[in-house]
């Protein structure tokens, strides 16, 4: 592969309303891809030890990712890149999936959600210390809204108690909004499915033989639920949805796009009770109609 030089990569351009418009389109799709992560983990759980279900999901997703750089014959990405592409991997490749998959071992899907309903503060907010982002005070205080009343009901679905579980979702909360915010950084100079294609490859050396390792030390039970599991959280959640995801950050800004995954615990929670059973209460249609007002309001508000 012909590495891509500094001089020769794209550099970021004036964004139109149109661009503006797809840009959220795609950083919704990607939130509605993540919103099946931890359901979908669930069902890997079924058939798969943890340590095996990060490994081989890392696995699954580096070879879809490897083989689209190599059929399109993409460049390796400039030395300058690297280090960020060491972030995005390590906090949304290795560090959210293996934390979160640890706490959905003795959490439900419900209480896992406290770590969505806070990311999207977090995010803003390491962006604002990376990129040097200021959004306005009406955008923070939508924002902090709309983390309240997500952390709020979820904390409440799940009887507010905290458990080893919790530690394991506070600390993926900060990796993950530290590689959301590398990522949307990268994605303003190379096209957002490379970000998170390389950041794949890059753990390729680790997620290998951690994969042979995990799997002949954790029992393996192959079902529908299992390999559905994997599948998703492989293709879907660690690939896919992160394609538009810092696709849709690199084109409205990473604070705005954030504050979209306000609604993504609410979505778990509506797939937690299709796919898993589990039951909810009648707080979530008004905290569903509360973020939704947040999320208007931080879209409409000028950063």
């Amino acid at each position: 592969m012909r590495v891509q030089s500094s001089a020769t990569a794209p550099t970021r351009i004036a964004v139109s309303a149109p661009a503006r418009t797809f840009g959220t389109l795609q950083a919704a799709l990607g939130v509605a891809a993540f919103s099946l992560t931890f359901p979908a983990t669930a069902w890997g759980l079924e058939g798969f030890g943890p340590w095996s279900l990060v490994a081989v999901r890392s696995v699954l997703a580096a070879l879809v990712a490897g083989g689209c750089l190599l059929a399109l014959r993409i460049p390796l990405p400039a030395r300058a890149h690297w280090p960020g592409l060491a972030v995005v991997a390590a906090g949304v490749v290795v560090g959210f999936p293996l934390l979160t998959t640890l706490a959905l071992r003795t959490s439900t899907t419900a209480h896992a959600a406290v770590v969505v309903g806070l990311l999207p503060l977090t995010t803003a907010l390491l962006s604002a210390l990376r990129v040097g982002t200021r959004p306005s005070r009406t955008f923070w205080a939508a924002a902090l809204a709309g983390a309240a009343a997500v952390v709020a009901f979820t904390v409440q679905q799940s009887g507010g108690a905290l458990t080893t579980a919790d530690l394991f979702l506070f600390a993926a909360l900060l990796v993950c909004a530290a590689g959301y915010t590398e990522g949307g950084r990268l994605a303003r100079t190379m096209p957002g499915w490379q970000v998170i294609a390389w950041a794949l490859v890059l753990c390729l050396p680790l997620s290998v033989p951690a994969a042979a390792l995990a799997v002949s030390h954790e029992p393996v039970h192959l079902g529908a639920h299992s390999v559905a599991g994997l599948l998703w959280v492989a293709a879907g959640s660690q690939f896919l949805g992160l394609v538009v995801w810092y696709r849709g950050m690199a084109a409205i800004g990473i604070p705005k796009a954030s504050q979209l995954q306000l609604a993504q615990p609410l979505l778990t929670l509506v797939w937690s009770v299709l796919l898993l059973g589990e039951h909810l209460t009648v707080a979530a249609p008004l905290t569903a109609a509360a973020v939704l007002v947040c999320i208007a309001v931080t879209q409409r508000a000028r950063g």
